[in-house]
């Protein structure tokens, strides 16, 4: 345990990585439910408490990501949430991104603008080069950025 953040065992680690490199190939190639599939594997050998592990972060991200480029809209929120439970959740700009962007797809407009912001705040108008105009362009209009 490093700073109160639990590390996973080496073996352990090199298994869950492997599951996750299966579903980083998967997302690539736009084959985001083999991807959601094959980090559901990883996911799945994360011990209890599940939200004290660091692996977890980067697990619920890959998931959370990946639901949302394939449109399962509440799974990626979900996976999202859970995630700014776990280590270096709270205040990562990629989390807050795409929570943010859940969020404006489910009309909750005041919460993602929260979420939308942090993401800026944190990752710098960047963040959004790759993302759809309007969430950028939705935030402009509740910001100053």
């Amino acid at each position: 345990m490093i700073d109160g953040v639990r590390e996973l065992p080496g073996e352990l680690h090199g298994l869950i990585s492997k599951h996750c490199s299966e579903g980083d190939r998967c997302a690539e190639a736009h084959q985001f439910e083999a991807a959601i599939a094959a980090y559901n594997e990883g996911w799945k050998l994360i011990p209890e408490p599940k939200n004290e592990w660091k692996a977890s972060t980067w697990i619920l991200a890959a998931i959370g990501d990946a639901c949302f480029l394939a449109g399962f809209r509440t799974s990626a929120r979900e996976a999202l949430e859970y995630a700014m439970t776990c280590p270096d959740g709270l205040g990562n700009p990629f989390l807050h991104l795409r929570l943010g962007q859940v969020l404006f797809d489910a009309d909750e407009k005041d919460a993602a603008a929260d979420e939308l912001i942090r993401a800026y705040m944190g990752g710098g108008r960047e963040i959004f080069d790759a993302e759809p105009p309007h969430y950028l362009e939705f935030l402009s209009a509740r910001a100053a950025v």
